[in-house]
């Protein structure tokens, strides 16, 4: 009996991840789903436009403003795109020319279909018409940034060969809802309309996503779990299919296949629900798979339901208020920015379905009243905050803040003075490895700010070019390791892959202190040659922060350690190094980064930003990004290297 117990204890973990795989998927089998799946005939998910006492429960404050907005838009020039807008990605590099179009068509789109539905009166149905019939001569409803990047592309789509991208996939969720809303309408002009938009929706998106693999729907070769795209493009998908498709058994089997996307993205997810990718990314990640559920529930008489129930799932949607630094900056590692907008109603409702109050407080925080704006992205939240602003105005708000956060599966560290409050100093720092998803090689980085404010920072991304993800992406300055808070070792920087890693890490916290060590050695070529780097952030609360590496490396020839800020910065005398804190909205104060001068010496340099992906960095943090490097005088093999930052 006690061999049988002790078995069970090993075996516990082991059965539990067991019981965490395919969630989603495995609960359903495909016939099953035929009963579980409302038909799509009698499938009402929002008040049908000649419900009137159902829209007369919609918000009217928002319909209004919409309303208003829509009137502007009644004689809208649909453009067309040129091809030579598109082939300004190989040509440039220019991605944004392209998409701006793109965008404001499928948001002036959207705005018209929320205003005829909410009227009434038939005055939006010609613009809508023409918006639906030049989509739908568009040659590709996705990007040029997300063509394949070969030479039988070079910057144009191949349109015998259509495939599903991020924007493919939101247009098809346009087009379903203007087909739901409004299909009678359109008959009554034409039925040539809603044929047009199931022909080109199927040719475009349902067959590919049945009979073609996408790299987005599982991991790739090297083993990286699928991102964002995943659950983005599945909730549109879903969307559309459950719309348009009339074969119930189709859209069965489409659910099904879903599903099982949706599986190869959360079985591999951390089970601490970090988003590597970070708050600017989990709006369209942990945030996008919460739609799917979303809609799957409203599908299903809420068969998904048990979902919220789990712990991971629980953990995803926590996120992102545990990555919060103040309420305008979050925890930006990667290409996260670090002043991501907020999709206040969709996590206010997550935090409802997790039961989970400090969440719902957070979204009600964040709440944005009578606003008009529909975007090009994740159409149907919309359709939800119509329909909740009675409860949503009467919410509480409030930012958790809590003091410590210790994410142990992607190795990031948050830790604060004081709980539930931006003042004071506050420190992030990271593990993990350099093949995580929009990457920075940026193992052993920290941030520090103060009163909420940005002290020490990680820059993040810049305008995404040709160039941002492509196999040049590491001649991108801000994605180097040399433009982080970490070292550079006898001339060479960290490596970009997965072999590249912390080691030896390990987090500790009480009321006065969080501490995260570990070793960033591995994080480095063998020709850097380094042994060991362990490397040591902690936050003395109330006081300062610390940064003390004890290093073992088989030769010295030069070692720099690296800071970012976005102040002006000056040596006041040797061992002390200020930096002029000057925060948009916030005390300046003088910090001071004190080291050993016998040690080491520095130098400030202003960070020239003239390239086309500098754009980006400079519309987050104004011209005005500074590098701090502290060269050790006389390196050594074996040496410790410390540094305290603290108000002055």
């Amino acid at each position: 009996m006690r061999k049988t117990i002790l078995l069970l204890l090993i075996m516990l973990p082991c059965l539990q991840l067991t019981a965490q795989q395919n969630l989603l998927s495995g609960k359903y089998h495909t016939a099953q789903l035929t009963k579980v799946l409302i038909p799509q005939a009698q499938w009402t998910p929002f008040p049908r436009t000649s419900d009137r006492t159902g829209w007369a429960k919609a918000d009217k404050d928002m319909m209004e403003a919409i309303l208003k907005k829509a009137e502007g838009y009644i004689s809208y020039s649909w453009p067309s795109i040129p091809a030579t807008k598109s082939l300004l990605i190989e040509r440039t590099g220019d991605r944004n020319e392209y998409q701006n179009v793109s965008f404001e068509k499928r948001n002036v789109l959207g705005t018209l279909l929320l205003a005829e539905v909410y009227e009434n009166k038939g005055r939006f149905i010609d613009p809508i018409i023409n918006g639906v019939w030049n989509i739908c001569e568009e040659s590709w409803w996705g990007v040029p940034a997300h063509l394949p990047q070969r030479k039988e592309y070079s910057g144009l789509m191949d349109v015998s060969a259509p495939f599903v991208d991020l924007f493919s996939a939101e247009t098809g969720t346009f087009l379903a809802w203007v087909d739901y809303f409004l299909g009678d309408k359109l008959d009554a002009v034409s039925p040539q309309i809603r044929k047009r938009i199931y022909y080109e929706t199927n040719y475009r998106i349902f067959e590919p996503l049945m009979t073609k693999p996408h790299g987005w729907m599982t991991k790739n070769a090297n083993g990286r779990p699928p991102n964002n795209w995943n659950p983005w493009i599945c909730s549109n998908w879903l969307n559309t299919v459950l719309l348009l498709e009339k074969d119930d058994t189709k859209r069965a089997n489409a659910v099904a296949k879903i599903l099982w996307t949706l599986d190869e993205f959360t079985n591999p997810y951390p089970q601490d629900g970090g988003c590597d990718e970070g708050p600017g990314y989990w709006g369209a990640a942990a945030a996008s798979l919460y739609d799917n559920i979303a809609m799957l529930n409203l599908a299903s008489n809420n068969a998904f339901q048990y979902v919220y129930q789990d712990e991971k799932i629980k953990n995803m949607a926590r996120f992102i208020y545990r990555a919060q630094i103040s309420p305008t900056y979050f925890v930006n590692f990667a290409d996260a920015s670090p002043t991501p907008g907020m999709a206040a109603d969709m996590i206010y409702r997550f935090g409802k379905d997790i039961q989970d109050n400090n969440m719902m407080q957070f979204g009600a925080y964040y709440r944005k009243p009578e606003t008009t704006a529909v975007g090009g992205f994740h159409y149907f939240r919309h359709l939800f905050a119509l329909f909740m602003q009675d409860e949503y105005r009467k919410a509480p708000q409030g930012l958790p803040l809590p003091a410590n956060v210790w994410l142990p599966d992607i190795q990031v560290m948050i830790a604060r003075d004081k709980e539930g409050s931006t003042d004071g100093l506050f420190v992030a720092a990271k593990g993990g490895h350099n093949d995580e998803s929009h990457n920075h090689n940026d193992i052993g980085n920290y941030v520090v700010y103060y009163n909420g404010q940005p002290l020490l920072i990680d820059v993040g991304s810049g305008t995404y070019t040709r160039k941002t993800f492509s196999s040049r992406r590491y001649e991108i300055w801000y994605n180097c390791s040399d433009y982080h808070n970490v070292p550079t070792v006898n001339g060479v920087n960290q490596s970009p892959g997965a072999q590249f890693k912390a080691s030896n890490v390990s987090y500790k916290q009480d009321k006065a202190f969080a501490e995260l060590s570990l070793d960033i050695s591995k994080s480095y070529p063998a020709n850097a040659g380094i042994n060991s780097w362990q490397r040591t952030i902690r936050l003395n609360r109330g006081k300062n922060v610390e940064v003390k590496d004890a290093i073992s490396l088989t030769r010295a020839d030069s070692i720099t350690q690296n800071l970012m800020t976005c102040y002006p910065a000056a040596l006041i005398k040797p061992g002390e190094l200020v930096i002029h804190y000057k925060p948009k909205n916030g005390e300046e104060k003088d910090f001071v980064i004190k080291y050993n001068a016998n040690q080491m010496g520095a130098t400030i340099e202003k960070v020239p930003m003239t390239e086309m992906e500098d754009k980006g960095v400079k519309d987050r943090w104004g011209d005005n990004i500074y590098r701090i490097k502290f060269t050790i005088n006389k390196p050594k093999t074996n040496d410790k290297i410390n540094f305290v930052i603290a108000p002055k």
